[in-house]
């Protein structure tokens, strides 16, 4: 039997909830018995921190909590690249407080690309009811889930009124490709069925309200293997039922709309694309509620639990 996957766990934006939801982590258990734990943060906090990388700022400013975040993210990816660990699971992080701390990246998705080199697609994944409500979940629950929803983003971190000119028929079958490799390789769904959500109402309505479903969606989808392009306010309900193993989003809040409202606060960010596993929660730094005890946990639990279930999964294919 060989050994459990170990772990790079960064505490993201040292002024957030971070360094609480790690805490957390690490004191409710079901991660730390799964997997080996490295905390890779700023030293001086009630986390342990196995790979320092700074001084902690407190009261320090913005810039220098961004350039900390930053460099969290670059050691993590250090230890993975190196075999040290086998994933990498990232709390939150201020994205404008990065780009203060000398990092111009709109996000971890985009700093985790330019590091490895790697063609990515970021994914939000959720476990199925019961699971959001009992809290039991096992790497086995989280790799493979049952009526899950699993919602990949076509464009990323843009302005919205960018979107057309950015979604490309070869920016729609590199994310299908990638979506389908890593269903097939972190997942295990042998014959993936992937669904594209239309980018206008009702799917253009023949034309009436835009062509691109028609002129470029349908003909990318047939391109690639992937079904669609199918209207927003469906496409959702019907992969929740079963009928798809994951939905392409056209442009990022359609698909981060769908996924929180199925499940904020339990589902779990993950970087598709990669040379290792990596996750991380479904929400951000929350400020206002930091160092204040009132954090939740649960995603954190969850991207940590998925994280060592993916990588779990790639030892023993390996």
């Amino acid at each position: 039997m060989g050994r459990r996957p170990r772990l790079a766990v960064t505490l993201g934006d040292p002024r957030g909830i971070g360094p609480e939801i790690v805490g957390k982590m690490l004191k409710d258990g079901r991660a730390p018995r799964v997997a080996d734990i490295v905390v890779v943060g700023p030293t001086g906090t009630e986390v342990d921190v196995a790979e320092p990388v700074g001084a902690w700022p407190r009261g320090g400013s913005p810039a220098l909590a961004g350039e900390l975040a930053g460099r969290q993210v670059e050691r993590a990816v250090l230890l993975a690249r190196a075999g040290t660990v086998d994933g990498v699971v990232t709390a939150p992080i201020d994205k404008s407080v990065l780009l203060k701390g000398g990092y111009d990246y709109p996000g971890h998705t985009e700093m985790l690309a330019a590091l490895t080199g790697s063609t990515v697609a970021m994914m939000l994944t959720s476990a199925d009811s019961g699971e959001r409500k009992t809290g039991n979940m096992t790497p086995a629950d989280v790799r493979s889930p049952s009526g899950a929803l699993r919602v990949v983003l076509a464009t990323m971190h843009l302005a919205l009124r960018d979107v057309p000119a950015a979604l490309t028929r070869e920016r729609i079958v590199s994310v299908v490709s990638t979506t389908r490799a890593g269903l097939r390789d972190w997942f295990g769904v042998a014959e993936p069925r992937i669904a594209l959500c239309a980018l206008n109402p009702h799917a253009g309505d023949q034309g009436r309200f835009g062509t691109e479903d028609d002129e470029l969606l349908a003909p990318a989808a047939k391109e690639c293997g992937a079904l669609g392009p199918f209207p927003a306010d469906t496409v959702f309900v019907r992969a929740m039922k079963g009928e798809f193993d994951a939905v392409v989003a056209p442009y990022h809040d359609v698909g981060m709309t769908a996924i929180k409202v199925a499940a904020f606060g339990h589902a779990v960010n993950v970087t598709l694309g990669l040379p290792f596993p990596r996750t991380s929660p479904d929400h951000g730094t929350a400020l206002d509620i930091a160092s204040k005890g009132m954090a939740d946990a649960s995603s954190m639990i969850a991207a940590t639990l998925l994280c060592a279930g993916i990588a779990s999964r790639v030892r023993s294919h390996a």
